[in-house]
């Protein structure tokens, strides 16, 4: 078996020549997309088309990193802000309406607890999978092997190391689940502070349209 092959299905490998040229097209097209024109939107999207494996009106604010790129699949609306890294040695899959805040990572990618196994330079990936409508807040670092729930919220600054269910707000290092998000929920924007009649009036035609 290849080095390729152990990678893709989740066995430890050894990053070879043949790992480190199937790269060279991410680097390039992250090269071109951090070096792009930050005002030049329509080319930012079509560099990030290019990059993900899938996706469906994504939009990445450079700078952003990724491994391959091919491995990220992305549904609707995904936006990612600025410092976004993402080791996609394993999949990474996210669903629709995702938002990241900056700087963001996400790791597929680990190596062996032992520094003897970790010596011999293998390493491995584990698939991350984040479900639709999930809000990522910023520094937030997402360990290999995590599942995150639909509709969930990731508190600011949170390491990421277990699965976290749908419909909750989590946080801290490591994460833990805080409260379930509930129906009361939706007519407060920031704590306490709820949408005032005007910007209420607006967001119940938005969701009446959809």
């Amino acid at each position: 078996m290849t080095n390729k092959e152990r990678r893709d299905r989740q066995l430890p490998y050894i990053s070879d020549n043949e790992v480190f040229e199937e790269q060279k097209r991410a680097r390039r097209l992250t090269q071109e997309l951090n070096t792009a024109d930050r005002s030049d939107f329509d080319r930012i999207s079509e560099i990030v088309k290019e990059l993900l494996g899938k996706s469906d009106g994504a939009f990445i604010n450079p700078p952003f990193y990724c491994d391959y790129g091919t491995h990220i699949e992305v549904g609707k609306n995904f936006f990612a802000n600025y410092n976004c890294t993402i080791l996609d040695v394993a999949k990474v899959i996210i669903g629709d309406n995702c938002q990241m805040a900056p700087n963001v990572a996400i790791y597929t990618a680990g190596h062996p607890v032992h520094p003897d196994t970790r010596n011999t330079a293998y390493e491995y990936g584990i698939e991350v999978t984040i479900g639709d409508n999930v809000w990522i807040g910023g520094n937030t670092v997402i360990c290999p092997g995590v599942h995150i729930g639909s509709n969930t919220v990731i508190g600011a600054g949170s390491v990421v190391t277990k699965d976290i269910p749908e419909w909750v707000i989590a946080a801290g290092n490591p994460c833990r689940v805080i409260r379930k998000i509930t129906e009361e929920d939706r007519k407060y924007y920031f704590r306490d502070r709820k949408f005032d009649e005007e910007a209420w009036t607006e967001v119940e035609r938005i969701l009446n349209e959809k």
